[in-house]
């Protein structure tokens, strides 16, 4: 699948298994087989398959139009083109004069590893309401988007296409397009913003399974049989496509990698990254689907009373996430709910939120502990370690019961010998030895790192020091619960009776408990 720039909300993930990717662009959503795992609102209308509505504030909805009338796709385009001379990238960050030249029903090439053409889905899959939310979106891209869905889908799942309109300048932009069977038009009276705009689509949805979309996407080949197969089996995964990409200047069709997952940084940016080694040498069969610690939040596939049950998108996120008060809004409301005491990093990364309003959290607070919600550490311990726990550059020791990792000099060969001693001293001034650095995936000691002494790693490699190279793979660990674990294979440091090694983590092994104690 592929689509244009994002501009929603931070994503949400927890117990969630999905998988997308995306470079900035259009996106397409490819969405084979490999995946990384309440009533309607009374503002403004819904319009349902080729009828027009006019505004109602009743709560009860009145069609009028004729749905035999057709849709005229030649003049619902020509109404919007771009005029001679005009900037084609102004109203949309894209080129819009590339997007109007493209047929509604363009062939894009299939892009999927070539073993899913062969992979077989249950005959009973679960129909599905599509949403998509936009404001002022090109009329050729949100055409196109609405087409490729109709097109490149098997008829039976999908029961219907909601498009939330956020108060475009022109309503016909939605009002239009209902005229096409299935899709409907949900148009806010006002702007509500994306999430707003998201959970109304979803309340009215007929569906027990809901998709969310962009409104400047193109999907693919077989997109939504492998997600709906992932909730049909589990309905508790919230499951997200590889996210193809369609340039923003040309719109060619461009295949994304299928070893990203979602990822974010302690400013709570969103980032695309690779998928741990260690995952990706267990991960034989390219079928299968990927876990990730967070999506994008703007493309999956979810069950309805599971989003429901996980309390829907929080409503107070505001606007489409674009502007910067809005992103910082939004960043510090996930803040000040999820992550507990580790929100002081968020502060950290984004000063600029310190002091600003956010509204009141009370009732996301209180749907967390409703749903009996796991720690913001749990979370970094078991979904996301590889988002390490800034440390300031204050050394301290590795302590295990009486004794301290040590530093003990050269052999004859000049190499750097690494064992456990007797501790000296105390946590706040200990020797030379035994004084370590624990910051940025390094384990240091006057220039001198922790290193498997093969670039191979498993169980029984020796742990050495050498000297220092933050690009060297050897010497990056990271701090898991009690553990240290070797970044790159995941074995855990292990201290035997005169050497350390990697081994396979086991709690129930003192040997490889760690305290790591600073020198404050």
């Amino acid at each position: 699948m592929g689509a244009l720039p994002d501009l929603s909300s931070p994503g949400h993930g927890t117990n969630s298994e999905y998988h997308s990717m995306a470079t900035a662009a259009v996106v397409t959503i490819r969405s084979v087989c490999v995946w990384h795992e309440a009533g309607p609102s009374r503002h403004g209308e819904i319009s349902p398959n080729g009828s027009d509505l006019r505004e109602l504030r009743t709560g009860s909805w009145e069609v009028t139009g004729t749905p035999s009338r057709g849709f005229d796709e030649k003049a619902y385009l020509a109404a919007k083109q771009l005029k001679p001379g005009e900037d084609p990238y102004r109203q949309h960050a894209f080129n819009q004069l590339e997007s109007d030249k493209l047929s509604p029903d363009r062939p894009i090439r299939d892009t999927r590893h070539y073993s899913c053409p062969s992979m077989s889905y249950s005959s009973d899959l679960p129909a599905t309401s599509v949403i998509i939310t936009f404001h002022n979106e090109a009329r050729s891209t949100l055409l196109r988007t609405v087409k490729s869905v109709l097109n490149r889908t098997p008829a039976s799942l999908i029961q219907e296409i909601i498009l939330v309109d956020d108060f475009s300048s022109d309503p016909e932009d939605c009002l239009l397009l209902t005229r096409i069977p299935k899709v409907k038009c949900l148009r806010n009276d006002r702007r509500e913003g994306l999430i707003r705009s998201r959970v109304r689509g979803a309340d009215v949805a007929a569906a027990a399974v809901l998709t969310f979309l962009d409104s400047h996407c193109e999907v693919n080949t077989e997109w939504l049989q492998p997600m709906l197969q992932r909730v049909k089996e589990d309905h508790t995964r919230v499951v997200s496509p590889i996210i193809d990409v369609i340039s923003l200047d040309n719109f060619a069709y461009l295949a994304a990698s299928a070893d990203l997952r979602g990822g974010f940084d302690w400013s709570l940016h969103f980032k695309w990254e690779q998928i741990p080694l260690e995952q990706k040498i267990a991960r034989t069969d390219p079928t299968k689907p990927i876990r990730t610690p967070v999506i994008a939040g703007g493309i999956f596939v979810i069950d309805k009373s599971w989003f429901n049950h996980l309390g829907k998108y929080d409503a107070q996120m505001d606007i489409w996430g674009g502007e910067n008060f809005a992103h910082v809004w939004n960043t510090k409301r996930t803040a000040e709910v999820w992550m507990d005491e580790y929100k002081q990093y968020y502060y950290e990364a984004r000063p600029s939120a310190i002091g600003k309003a956010f509204g009141s959290v009370a009732t996301r607070i209180e749907q967390r502990k409703k749903m009996n919600c796991k720690s913001f550490r749990w979370y970094l311990d078991n979904v996301y370690p590889e988002l390490t726990v800034p440390v300031k550059e204050v050394p301290g020791i590795i302590k295990q019961g009486a004794n301290c990792l040590e530093f003990q000099g050269q052999d004859t060969a000049g190499n750097f010998l690494l064992g456990m001693g007797v501790c000296r001293g105390s946590a706040k001034n200990p020797p030379v030895a035994q004084a370590w650095l624990f910051s940025d995936h390094l384990i240091q000691q006057q220039r001198k790192c922790l290193a498997t002494t093969s670039t191979s790693v498993s169980p029984g490699t020796l742990v050495v020091l050498q000297m220092c190279n933050p690009r060297e793979g050897r010497q990056r660990w990271r701090r898991k619960a009690s553990f240290i674990q070797h970044s790159v294979s995941g074995l855990c440091l292990e201290a035997k009776p005169t050497q350390l090694v990697t081994s396979k983590c086991q709690a129930d092994i003192p040997a490889q408990q760690w305290q790591l104690l600073p020198h404050t």
